[in-house]
């Protein structure tokens, strides 16, 4: 039978398939042979590695007008070095995330230097949690992956909304990954919202990331300058009146972490007292941006933010 699909259609979904067929297993092998090796010397050769051969790549581009329309003020060498970090931070995130498992090194008592800290204000702040389920909101700053583990590390009950790779073959093992040390896991796409609803429904709070591009969402202004936020985090806090609480990972010397919970937002409302959808995501990206400016080298700036 011949193959009826437009034309236009048949390059993209061949792309995917050999996609699927060589990189999938590719990425997934390199996966196993970082978790072979020593999880600090890995992060520390993958982020030598990107700050090497990120400067060569389109994204590096992106990157550097990101920062320069952000930063007016700084010199271009700054905005370089920065970019730098960028680069090294992105690295050791992908070499961490073949070490998931092992990446939540707790110890609340302070009696050893675990690789993950925080503060006794955070423990209260995330163990609000466990009296009423809440909406969490975090951005791609440090490693993006910790918050969701500290949820579980607390034995907090936690859905995570995240996107799935293209290629079938990772987007497997990410899930595996992620399914082992972090709960409930929602995909991003049109049913996430129902999704993400009814984990609410269940009791269970719902993290997600929102400092990317959303093709449907509101306007919002970030360094001063219109981009676009998905609004889901707000309709959902306005139709279960839950708070929402941020999270942000502040990476460290000597391979370690800091997790700071923010105390719950308080969300500005419309003429009939409900949640007013555009002002809150505006509040939550200006406190992203806030974040951002104290740690621009940890955070993602490699993604068109504004367009």
């Amino acid at each position: 039978m011949p193959d009826l699909r437009p034309l236009s259609v048949l390059p993209k979904v061949r792309q995917k398939r050999a996609a699927d067929i060589i990189v999938g297993p590719l990425a997934v092998g390199l996966l196993k042979a970082i978790r072979r090796a020593d999880p600090d010397d890995s992060a520390d050769r993958a982020g030598r590695l990107l700050q090497r051969l990120g400067p060569l790549l389109p994204a590096h581009h992106v990157g550097r007008a990101n920062l320069a329309a952000a930063f007016p003020e700084k010199a271009p060498a700054e905005i370089e070095k920065i970019l730098l970090g960028v680069w090294d931070n992105l690295g050791r995130v992908a070499a961490e995330f073949a070490h998931l498992d092992r990446l939540w090194d707790y110890d609340p008592s302070g009696r050893r230097a675990a690789r993950v800290s925080d503060s006794e204000d955070d423990r209260a702040r995330l163990h609000c949690l466990r009296e009423k389920p809440a909406l969490i909101f975090a951005a791609h700053l440090a490693n993006w992956e910790l918050p969701a583990l500290a949820a579980a590390g607390h034995g907090l009950k936690m859905a995570v909304v995240y996107r799935a790779p293209n290629v079938g073959g990772i987007a497997k093992a990410v899930r595996a990954l992620r399914a082992q040390e972090m709960g409930s896991l929602i995909p991003t796409g049109p049913d996430a919202p129902i999704r993400a609803a009814a984990a609410l429904e269940r009791g269970t709070s719902v993290g997600m990331l929102v400092d990317q591009h959303s093709f449907r969402g509101v306007n919002v202004e970030f360094f001063g300058r219109r981009c676009i936020a998905n609004p889901m985090i707000a309709r959902l806090a306005r139709h279960f009146e839950c708070p929402i609480q941020g999270v942000r990972v502040i990476r460290q010397p000597g391979h370690r972490f800091r997790i700071e919970f923010t105390e719950a937002i308080v969300p500005p409302r419309v003429g009939d007292g409900r949640i007013d959808v555009l002002g809150t995501m505006q509040l939550i990206t200006s406190m992203v941006e806030g974040w951002v400016r104290e740690y621009p080298e940890q955070w993602l700036w490699l993604h068109r933010r504004w367009r």
